[in-house]
Formats: structure tokens, C-alpha cells, sequence
């Protein structure tokens, strides 16, 4: 387990990846790795495919990917949300979460960012009354 949030922090994001998810059908993670390759969206695809993120039935799967140790994140989302959000969310996500981080309010960005894409996901993938959480909650590490 990386050493990373405090206790606090954790509960924060997983309370707001379930919030999100009560408003929309789109799977939220957060990961955390040790030692991230020379391409960190290649460490995030490689990821998100080992946590069977592409699998989910509307393809509306997000991957916030947080590597501390060398300072450096990505947010990727599935092809059924790159089909329909503007071209530019993902930098707009990463901008607000760099804003928190800088600040080194890390619970904070990521819990914004969290809810900011819960937002955007409800208009094109909203809940439905059959909805199942098809993915965990928890953060996720590195064996």
C-alpha cells in the first residue's frame, strides 16, 4: 500500500466516487502507483485495463491515476465517454486537480475532480433505476 492519504483523505474520495455514482451509470477509480513507466498514459491504460475498467456495459469507465513519488497524475476515461464529452474535459479535470495540488490540499483535488465528472457524466450516462456499481470504490494500489 502506497503511503499517500490520510485516512481522512481516503473516506473523503471514496464518499465522493459514491456520491458521483448515485447520479450516474459512469464507474469512478482512483489508483495509486509506486514507480510509474517513462509514459504515465501508458501506465494508466495498462491500469485500467487490469482493473477491468473497459468492461463496463455503457464503456463509461474514469481512471484517476496518481503516481506521488513522481509527482505526476492522469485522467483517462473510456470510448464511451470520449465520444461525447467536450475535447478539452480531461485538461480541464487536470487543471483543477493541479490547482489543489499545488496547494497540497491532495484529498481535496481529487475529490472535486470526482465530483466535477460525476456532473458531467449524469447528463450523458445517467443513473438508472437498475443501475449496479459495477466496479469498487476503494482506492486501488500496486501489488
Amino acid at each position: 500500500m502506497i503511503d499517500f492519504f490520510s485516512k481522512e483523505e481516503e473516506k473523503q474520495i471514496i464518499a465522493a466516487i459514491e456520491s458521483a455514482e448515485m447520479q450516474t451509470s459512469g464507474e469512478i477509480r482512483v489508483h495509486l502507483t509506486r514507480r510509474p513507466h517513462k509514459d504515465l498514459m501508458q501506465d494508466a491504460l495498462r491500469i485500467f485495463h487490469k482493473l477491468e475498467m473497459h468492461k463496463t456495459a455503457q464503456r463509461n469507465g474514469v481512471l484517476i491515476l496518481l503516481a506521488p513519488n513522481a509527482r505526476q497524475f492522469a485522467i483517462i476515461g473510456d470510448e464511451g465517454i470520449n465520444k461525447v464529452v467536450p475535447p478539452n474535459f480531461w485538461q480541464t479535470e487536470r487543471d483543477v486537480m493541479l490547482e489543489h495540488f499545488q496547494r497540497k490540499a491532495y484529498g481535496d483535488g481529487v475529490s472535486k475532480v470526482i465530483e466535477q465528472i460525476g456532473d458531467k457524466l449524469k447528463t450523458f450516462f445517467p443513473r438508472q433505476d437498475d443501475d449496479v456499481n459495477e466496479l469498487s470504490d476503494e482506492i486501488s494500489y500496486d501489488d
